[in-house]
């Protein structure tokens, strides 16, 4: 229900931020195998940039959330293939709206982007995305996460589009997103010095991993982690602004 969607869930949400003055990030919040020939992803980027061409709210589009092939069980493709693919979809885009930054990810559920090195997108306008769940690798890190993503950020924009943990015994733990909590400032930490972006997964009391337990919004381990990070970020803007024009 295409329309359904457009009039029930998405216009709403744009309203509501654009009444706000924030800025929103649509994604196309598909986990699969990436098939290029994947027709509906096309539609859904003509429609999306015809509707919302011009729109300041809308700053970001990300292509496609978590590219897989799990293990060889959802088939192959390569990274020609994907990287045409992306492609493909941002002119579709660009020819409705260029001033757009558009997100594209790497294998392995959004982590993997070792190859762009090598291959980048052949766009304008692309920032690359990634999900960097504490167990998406075995480390050790930093330098791990230097090798898959981290070694981008010195010539493109990156954004961690889902970053979090929960403990072993919390509501729907399960890999790759459980950890004892030091993940937080260590990820943090390397994101501040390589000037990557974040935001943080999830503002739900069900979708894990968590930042809240219940509508009351009483914070998990993780949303009091990014809360006080998040509240400390705010501030240090407030004052670097502070008797600017």
């Amino acid at each position: 229900d295409p329309e359904g969607y457009f009039t029930n869930h998405l216009k709403p949400a744009v309203d509501h931020a654009t009444a706000r003055g924030l800025y929103a990030i649509v994604d196309w919040h598909e986990i699969s195998d990436a098939a290029p020939a994947d027709q509906e992803t096309r539609e859904f980027w003509r429609t999306i940039a015809a509707r919302y061409a011009g729109l300041a709210t809308i700053a970001v589009y990300e292509l496609f959330n978590e590219p897989t092939i799990n293990s060889g069980k959802l088939g192959e493709v390569d990274w020609q293939a994907w990287k045409a693919f992306n492609e493909e979809l941002i002119s579709i885009i660009h020819a409705h709206d260029k001033n757009i930054v558009v997100l594209v990810a790497g294998f392995n559920w959004a982590y993997d982007l070792s190859q762009v090195a090598r291959h980048p997108i052949a766009r304008e306008g692309v920032a690359y995305a990634i999900h960097p769940y504490p167990q998406k690798s075995p480390g050790p890190y930093p330098q791990a996460w230097e090798a898959a993503w981290g070694y981008l950020s010195d010539k493109y924009p990156l954004i961690a589009t889902e970053i979090g943990w929960m403990g072993a015994d919390e509501k729907g733990a399960h890999r790759p997103v459980i950890d004892d909590g030091r993940y937080g400032p260590l990820i943090t930490d390397y994101f501040a010095r390589k000037g990557i972006s974040l935001t943080v997964w999830c503002f739900d009391p069900d979708w894990p991993p968590q930042m809240i337990s219940d509508w009351n919004y009483t914070p998990t381990g993780q949303g009091r982690f990014f809360r006080e990070f998040m509240l400390k970020q705010a501030q240090a803007d407030a004052q670097s602004l502070k008797g600017k024009p």
